[in-house]
């Protein structure tokens, strides 16, 4: 699946379709985190998740069916992704903002408790082989897009320790002018 997004992604820019999977190599990391929240009597001061962006190239998610409790940035407010019964959500990440040289953007999301009813989500994060270096596909850098990001090796260690330092790792691995 993750394989059919990343080609999908590369032909609605009109690249090579390996240009995205290429760089995951041929044993990307696959990780399964299954989220509980219990019910929360004050969901105003307590967060399921704190606000973040995603580490991976991809994260899919499937939500609970019944509760919602992910919420984007969109125009610097907080807005409820709504819960679609069997569906599944694909949330890019900062791996696939960095190899698209910032056309996709790897969305700050946070999860919110509720007050009367638990929640369970499953969560499928994708990312390249820590030895691999991603960057930014070359086709995708010219006069009118300059380079906005330099390769990294390993993004899953360099984003804890940016985290361990309080600092962001996407920005850590842009370009400032």
């Amino acid at each position: 699946m993750m394989d059919l997004l990343f080609k999908a992604m590369a032909k609605s820019l009109d690249l090579e379709e390996n240009s995205f999977s290429g760089q995951f190599g041929d044993n990307p990391v696959m990780q399964v985190r299954f989220n509980f929240y219990p019910p929360c009597s004050k969901p105003d001061k307590v967060l399921g998740v704190k606000p973040h962006s995603d580490r991976s190239g991809l994260t899919v998610l499937l939500q609970d069916e019944e509760v919602e409790g992910l919420q984007i940035v969109k125009d610097e407010r907080w807005i409820t992704v709504p819960v679609i019964p069997h569906a599944l959500v694909v949330n890019l990440g900062d791996q696939m903002q960095i190899m698209s040289n910032g056309i996709f953007k790897s969305p700050v999301h946070r999860v919110v408790t509720n007050t009367d009813k638990l929640r369970i989500s499953v969560a499928m994060f994708n990312e390249a082989e820590p030895e691999k270096e991603i960057g930014p596909v070359e086709a995708l850098i010219d006069d009118n897009r300059p380079r906005l990001y330099r390769n990294v090796k390993n993004y899953a260690s360099f984003n804890y320790e940016c985290f361990q330092k309080g600092k962001v790792a996407l920005e850590e691995v842009k370009f400032h002018a």
